[in-house]
């Protein structure tokens, strides 16, 4: 009983540590993927809980093309409560980082007398906490809950952590000659798909669980008896190694084709070599992070171009490679903290790869931490354990040592989630933190400009031009600080300058536009259609011609270019040919599918309107298109009588 009292007393502890922590950043707003996936995302504004308002809910994501459908609906029911108020939605993943870090310290609890191969004690429990504690207080786990979209990562990982656990646990009976397989088996495919509908780092659970088998359980059979568990083996060919074949097949060409790097400032062998100094550095920002250190934007790291270029690239790789060798080493002879390591670099062989992804999130961390803390903390609050033999020197030391860690880790989070407390806190922080960040800089100048509500008089305005412009100068800055500068005079009713437009242009000719790039181009369109932005027409179809002549521009930016054609410049042959770009390149957009059935309509092509319609039906997912199946073929109706059809307007895109 006093066994399981005060390892779950410590757990307690650590809950509360981590509230009270996290709670000034709860108080904050949105930010960043925050308005595409929820603010500005019409999908997850429910206002009844029908079926097809929840299946529409479901696949409203445009943050990848799996939809994440777990995630947006639990946005969407966020939103049904209390509407679009960050505190409950940022409530809602405190909750889900303390599922977390309860999942996090059943896990521990069975591995370390594992892996310790020793019956449990008090002292095992309890240092199961700590890490719990430990890992619940982590800055480096701080964007998983205070930015509301990365809700994507925290709801992912409780099913990942679950899964796990399961595994365990189903091992655990298998080697004590109980019915333990059905057990190892559900749990690692169930967390896994339901992981996968909140976010598709789920898919790395068949990875952490083979690295715990070869760790801890090492394919044997019944306590006692030599020889492999078959089976074991036989459900890793099934569930890790076939699936790993068939997504590298999969994924080959589209990583080979210079189109998949565009829109990125590296390549795929760049980005190789830039993972080694970025998975290196994630470990000293887990452990040993800065005060003030760690910021939210990255995107002023300059990328390796060589194995010296720069020179870190190759100590960072050898040091990889001598950790991956330590791991190895240490399976026999200190296997909790071989294990840690191996679950840290398994869970960057994802994010840290061939994959075209943004190089540096911290969020990325959010089940490698564990492993960090899997591998250290144990050390310093137990026994050692090492090649068969415990060893306890200085107990002491080891336990101030970790007292300091705790205090540093909780007092930097602290610090960092009383800056999230408002916007302009926020963006202030973030600014001094990444003087050189595009974004850093780009994100102080948006909350200036929000903060001076459109007024020439506000004194926000004057601060907000040095910081936009020095923004639009700094190197791969994006098209966000110009649109800005040109949105806010537009508003203001005051001159815009013709380097904004010509520096705005320059740039979407250069490269491939981003979402960013996209989001900035149609908030003008939008701006100019509601009447409150007049821009000259030539410098806004210039923007768009130099965004649309990439070969790999997006369904969105052709939407947003039809939207303008149509409704300002009314050149409607054009407006219909990039309407069908948009289907093109979005074809299973329910959105642009309506928008260029209506504008054909509009043109009295009602075969090619019914074309659309038809497509336009069987993408009405579980009545999730109902209203607007029913809607545009009314429409097609009343054309077809002689009637006229609606306009198309900006809600359809």
């Amino acid at each position: 009983m006093n066994l399981r009292l005060n390892s779950w007393l410590v757990l307690l502890v650590g809950l509360v540590l981590a509230c009270l922590v996290y709670w000034p950043g709860l108080h904050g707003g949105f930010l960043f993927d925050d308005f595409p996936n929820i603010v500005d995302n019409e999908g997850v504004h429910l206002t009844s809980a029908t079926i097809p308002d929840l299946a529409r809910a479901t696949l409203s994501s445009p943050a990848s093309e799996f939809k994440r459908p777990m995630a947006s609906l639990s946005f969407a029911l966020n939103y049904l409560a209390s509407g679009l108020e960050p505190f409950p939605m940022k409530l809602t993943n405190l909750l889900f980082h303390l599922i977390n870090g309860i999942l996090v310290f059943l896990v521990t609890r069975r591995l370390i007398p594992l892996a310790n191969r020793s019956a449990r004690t008090a002292r095992y429990d309890i240092a199961a906490a700590v890490v719990a504690t430990a890992w619940m207080l982590l800055p480096i786990n701080l964007t998983s809950v205070l930015y509301v979209v990365q809700r994507m990562e925290s709801m992912a990982n409780v099913f990942v952590l679950a899964g796990l656990l399961g595994y365990i646990a189903g091992r655990q009976r298998m080697q004590e000659g109980r019915k333990g397989f059905a057990i190892v088996m559900v749990s690692v495919a169930l967390g896994t798909v339901a992981g996968c509908l909140a976010k598709e780092t789920a898919i790395m659970l068949p990875l952490y669980a083979f690295v715990v088998e070869c760790f801890v359980f090492r394919f044997d059979r019944t306590t006692g008896q030599n020889g492999y568990d078959w089976r074991i083996a036989g459900t890793f060919i099934v569930v890790l190694v076939i699936p790993l074949i068939i997504g590298l097949v999969w994924l080959a060409p589209g990583l080979m084709h210079a189109g998949t790097w565009s829109t990125r400032d590296f390549g795929l062998a760049s980005r190789l070599l830039s993972e080694t100094r970025i998975v290196s550095g994630y470990i000293r920002w887990t452990l040993l992070p800065a005060l003030g250190g760690l910021s939210f934007y990255h995107d002023d790291f300059l990328p390796s171009r060589g194995w010296l270029s720069p020179p870190t690239t190759l100590v960072c790789t050898i040091f990889l490679a001598i950790l991956a060798g330590t791991a190895v080493w240490l399976r026999t002879r200190l296997p909790l903290v071989g294990l840690g390591i191996a679950l840290y670099l398994a869970c960057h062989l994802l994010t840290g790869t061939v994959l075209p992804l943004e190089l540096i999130y911290e969020h990325r961390n959010y089940f490698a931490s564990f492993g960090l803390m899997l591998a250290v903390v144990p050390l310093l609050c137990t026994p050692v354990r090492f090649d068969g033999k415990n060893f306890d020197s200085m107990p002491m030391a080891r336990y101030v040592l970790l007292g300091a860690l705790l205090v540093s880790w909780g007092a930097e989070t602290f610090f960092t989630s009383h800056a999230w407390s408002t916007p302009l806190d926020l963006s202030r922080e973030l600014a001094s933190r990444g003087p050189n960040s595009p974004r850093a800089q780009y994100e102080l100048g948006r909350t200036y400009i929000i903060y001076s509500h459109y007024d020439p008089q506000s004194p926000f305005v004057a601060l907000t031009y040095p910081v936009l412009e020095r923004a639009a100068a700094l190197p791969n800055s994006s098209i966000l600080p110009e649109q800005a500068l040109i949105f806010m005079n537009a508003r203001m009713h005051l001159p815009l300058r013709d380097n904004w437009w010509t520096s705005m242009t320059a740039k979407l000719q250069a490269r491939s536009p981003t979402v960013q790039d996209d989001s900035s181009l149609l908030a003008l369109v939008v701006c100019v259609r509601d009447g409150n932005c007049d821009l000259p027409e030539n410098r806004m179809v210039a923007a768009f011609n130099a965004a649309i002549g990439h070969p790999t521009h997006s369904a969105r930016v052709a939407a947003g270019f039809s939207d303008y054609l149509w409704n300002i410049t009314e050149d409607q042959p054009r407006a219909i040919e990039m309407a069908r770009d948009a289907v093109d390149r979005g074809s299973s957009e329910p959105a642009y599918r309506a928008t260029l059935a209506r504008m054909l309509l509009q043109s009295n092509d009602l075969s090619g309107a019914e074309e659309q319609i038809k497509a336009l039906e069987k993408l009405n997912i579980a009545g999730s298109e109902n209203e607007l199946v029913k809607e545009v073929r009314k429409e097609w109706q009343a054309a077809a009588s002689g009637h006229p059809a609606k306009q198309p307007s900006d809600t359809d895109q």
